[in-house]
């Protein structure tokens, strides 16, 4: 998939370098390579207007023509992408001035997460989305890409530790320069906890219901089982909202920490370089998996609370409760129901396989670091 903003200029001027940034009154051409999906999607709605957003925001003088291109990003030994070697083979066979990657896989820099990273030495950059946070990505994206640009094409340096032009005051993101690169790096508390939220967000956590059909079906059928048995009933009747509320949690834990468990989820890499890393990772997993199996009870709970409301007849729930009824009566019977359906979801989830499991649970990037793991570990 290729598309283009513009036509490409004929041939370059100045027959080569183009690391020493793009001179005023000529075409620059900038192009975006893509991991695929989130990136490339994102990338695709970068295109359509970042001519006009370059031209405003960095120098009118340049005619910019961006295209991009979807590829699968390789990674190094460490895992990481190569970002030079990458440039350089995409500036010979795209004829681009400047390489910006977008991708959905966490960058660091020693201990420290960070966002984008920029070598002059290549003219190129990179975009890690897990370092925009979970909210505004496409706006962020969007600055990012604008202040990888403004860097590549000799815009002003910021002070060592500064917020760059155009980043908010409160943010967590500073530059942190390095021999041949240069980082906005997520600092503190607040930074780690935005790489958090998006490492979950690109793990996309709503996608257990659907991947997970075995564990449905079989929480599904247990809550529609509650639901019908006049034990449930009284017992559901008896219960304060407080303690009900206690129940969903704990069966809610208890189905997340299973499909961890069961399925090898949870890093434990013997390098103690590693374990600091791993700890993000494996915070990123539980997050996405209670996120997954609560959006997996609430889906429950609406089916079951249409089947109640369908199949249990005011007058004959009453006569059997011996009790008048109300809405609030059926609503604790379907909150009952459906935690107990949750906890036989985790047991149905062992008929899952652990790839099935896998899938449903991580984004591409992060499937191919687990296996990663996984084959280091053998």
């Amino acid at each position: 998939m290729d598309s283009r903003a513009g036509e490409r200029p004929p041939d370059r001027e100045d027959g080569g370098s183009a690391h020493h940034g793009p001179q005023r009154g000529r075409r620059v051409r900038v192009g975006l390579l893509a991991d695929p999906g989130a990136p490339t999607d994102l990338a695709s709605w970068l295109v359509r207007d970042l001519p006009a957003v370059l031209a405003e925001q960095v120098d009118e003088a340049i005619e910019w023509v961006v295209s991009t291109e979807t590829r699968e990003v390789p990674l190094d030994e460490r895992g990481r992408v190569p970002l030079e070697s990458l440039a350089r083979e995409q500036r010979e066979r795209q004829e681009w001035d400047l390489v910006i990657v977008v991708t959905d896989l966490p960058r660091r820099t020693g201990a420290r997460p960070v966002a984008t990273v920029v070598s002059d030495r290549t003219s190129s950059g990179l975009v890690s989305l897990p370092g925009l946070g979970a909210l505004g990505v496409r706006r962020r994206a969007r600055g990012a890409v604008v202040q990888l640009v403004r860097a590549l094409s000799g815009g002003a340096r910021h002070a060592r530790g500064r917020r760059p032009v155009g980043i908010p005051r409160w943010s967590p993101l500073r530059l942190v320069e390095g021999e041949a690169e240069a980082h906005l790096a997520l600092v503190g508390l607040r930074g780690r906890l935005r790489l958090l939220a998006g490492m979950v967000r690109d793990n996309r956590p709503w996608r257990l219901v659907p991947y997970l059909s075995t564990a449905t079906a079989a929480a599904a059928a247990t809550g529609a089982y509650a639901i019908v048995t006049t034990t449930f009933w009284t017992m559901a009747t008896s219960l304060s909202p407080l303690r009900l509320l206690l129940i969903s949690v704990v069966a809610i834990v208890a189905m997340s920490t299973w499909l961890i468990t069961y399925n090898h989820l949870w890093d434990r890499p013997p390098d103690q370089d590693a374990r600091a890393e791993a700890v993000l990772y494996n915070a990123a997993t539980a997050i996405t998996m209670i996120i997954g199996v609560t959006c997996m009870y609430v889906l429950l709970y609406l089916a079951g609370l249409l089947a109640a409301l369908a199949l249990i007849d005011p007058g004959y729930f009453s006569a059997q409760l011996q009790r008048p009824i109300s809405i609030g009566t059926y609503l604790k019977l379907v909150w009952l129901a459906s935690s107990v359906g949750i906890v036989a979801g985790a047991l149905g989830s062992s008929l899952e396989s652990e790839e099935a499991v896998r899938n449903a649970t991580y984004g591409r990037r992060e499937l191919e670091r687990q296996r990663d793991c996984a084959a280091g570990a053998t």
